[in-house]
């Protein structure tokens, strides 16, 4: 049996990043996919510690929290900066793409077709931090902190990829990070799962068919 379960909807949504970073590592896992009806249930629901999922298994390890799960695999494999230094910025890093990844949510399960324009005419502003990351470190030809990847780096990509789902184009006006997203994708292991059925087939969110 393999050592890592997510327990979550049948959706990207916030674990798609966590099974990038767990595919991209050569790890195996097991799905529990939980449907809107079994939620509605209550038990599940209850039982979970925030009354949220993902719920992560690790061993006889059980973590809440999506942010709190890739923080535990990039420790786990390797994956938050060389030094304490790079630690704190890979840190501030995932702050910042879960600034957005909320502004997101909140784009499609309140106000989509309304607030779409508006959102992605804001975006580019969003952005920029990420691209002022990548010029500083090694002018934009690495990753977002130090020389090797981290969780925060498979968190970015993750949102970015489902940004170019949700309006193709987007990143257009953006070479630095377009250049960083294929350079990501095509990592052997990670370019095979985004291929899979397992990834293509996902919507990215639950409450629209996208």
């Amino acid at each position: 049996m393999p050592p890592y379960t997510i327990v979550y909807f049948p959706t990207r949504g916030r674990c798609e990043a966590m099974r990038m970073l767990l595919a991209d590592q050569g790890q195996s896992w097991k799905e529990e996919v939980v449907t809107k009806e079994s939620w509605l249930q209550g038990p599940l629901k209850a039982s979970c510690l925030y009354g949220q999922l993902p719920k992560f298994q690790d061993g006889d390890l059980t973590l809440y929290q999506s942010n709190a799960i890739l923080r535990h695999l990039g420790r786990s494999f390797g994956l938050y900066g060389k030094d304490a230094r790079e630690a704190a910025l890979v840190d501030m890093v995932n702050d910042g793409v879960e600034d957005i990844r909320r502004h997101c949510s909140q784009l499609i399960y309140r106000s989509y077709e309304e607030g779409k324009a508006k959102y992605f005419q804001e975006l580019p502003g969003h952005l920029k931090p990420f691209e002022t990351l990548l010029i500083q470190n090694q002018e934009g030809q690495a990753f977002l902190v130090g020389d090797q990847i981290s969780f925060a780096d498979y968190n970015l990509l993750d949102l970015l990829l489902n940004h170019q789902v949700l309006a193709p184009g987007c990143l257009d006006s953006h070479p630095l990070l377009l250049a960083y997203v294929a350079r990501l994708s095509a990592r052997p292991k990670l370019k095979a799962y985004l291929a899979s059925p397992e990834h293509v087939n996902r919507p990215v969110h639950g409450a629209q068919k996208i």
